[in-house]
């Protein structure tokens, strides 16, 4: 799958520089922040409400929407799908491949990451990425 979200990630990249008035990704980039996020928000809904039916082809349908722009906003924000994986495997190291993490070490990294006191880089998953800032 990793493949697949690389090219597809790439693909996006590419649409930046493609005509707004032709291109579905061009317009979704120019668009902004704002906007990716809320798209990104309204298929996740919808997938959690075809999940609710049990209608497996819509649930399919919604999640490939779903990652195109999931796609869309880390290319937006300039993370590569390699980053997400790097999580991943560290995820997988500490809790297994099946576990999210606990609230409280998810509060732990947004401090490690905003600015760690010890002088200690950010670790690699997380170099190049704004600060939190809470609102």
């Amino acid at each position: 799958m990793s493949d697949s979200i690389d090219r597809l990630h790439r693909a996006i990249l590419a649409a930046r520089d493609e005509d707004v008035a032709t291109s579905k990704t061009a317009r979704l980039l120019a668009a902004g922040l704002p906007k990716m996020g809320k798209k990104l928000a309204e298929e996740a809904v919808e997938t959690a409400l075809d999940a609710q039916t049990g209608d497996k082809a819509r649930i399919v349908a919604e999640s490939a929407d779903l990652l195109y722009h999931l796609c869309v906003l880390w290319a937006a924000t300039g993370i590569e799908p390699s980053a997400i994986w790097e999580e991943m495997e560290r995820r997988e190291r500490l809790y297994g491949i099946a576990a999210k993490v606990p609230k409280s070490d998810q509060k732990a990294g947004r401090r490690e990451a905003r600015a760690d006191a010890s002088g200690d880089p950010a670790p690699a998953h997380l170099s190049g990425l704004p600060p939190h800032r809470p609102r």
